[in-house]
């Protein structure tokens, strides 16, 4: 029988362009030895630098769709014309091995999650304000002027939603933010 207490889950969402990956990224450097990611699946291309199985497992969309057919998904949903999901093989075992587990995810997954695993911490991470979020994206430049008004038409409903999450932090500072998740953390840890 397996003595490892049980791990946590902390699921991270918050809109597209907010500095989630950057945030999450830090905070596997501030806690390394607590934490292990979680690496979800897309069908959507790589982006330039992006490592399949690092970043995201890409998926065809017929492997993703038998995949979903199969029950793997913990949450699954379409975003921008392309799948995501996060497989449970990507999560169970950690946590039985009693790590904490980083999801990120967007709003709509975190609500499934939450139906799945209810005692999940969920953080939501919000922009400082929509004008800088709306300047992160441009500067991202990995979406047309299209893309980035549907995005921010979407970062409006989700920062609508902030309130349904455990904790809210704003990204002002990514190195301020990622201190602010961790001490969260550790009081959740102590």
């Amino acid at each position: 029988m397996n003595s490892a207490p049980r791990g946590k889950l902390i699921v991270i969402s918050g809109p597209s362009g907010v500095g989630k990956g950057t945030v999450i990224k830090r905070l596997f450097e501030l806690m390394p030895e607590r934490l292990v990611p979680s690496v979800s699946a897309t069908t959507r291309p790589p982006r330039p630098g992006e490592v399949d199985g690092v970043d995201y497992h890409f998926l065809t969309p017929e492997e993703f769709e038998r995949r979903q057919r199969a029950g793997d998904f913990i949450e699954s949903f379409q975003v921008y014309g392309h799948w995501y999901g996060t497989l449970e093989s990507e999560v169970r075992p950690s946590l039985e091995q009693g790590k904490w587990v980083i999801l990120e995810v967007d709003v709509q997954g975190a609500e499934a999650v939450r139906e799945r695993f209810p005692d999940a911490l969920r953080i939501f991470i919000m922009p400082p304000s929509l004008e800088e979020l709306e300047r992160r994206l441009r500067l991202r430049g990995s979406e047309d002027e299209t893309q980035i008004r549907a995005r921010l038409d979407v970062a409006r409903r989700e920062m609508e939603q902030a309130d349904r999450f455990d904790v809210q932090i704003v990204n002002n500072d990514v190195e301020q933010a990622a201190r602010q998740i961790r001490d969260l953390l550790e009081r959740a840890a102590a």
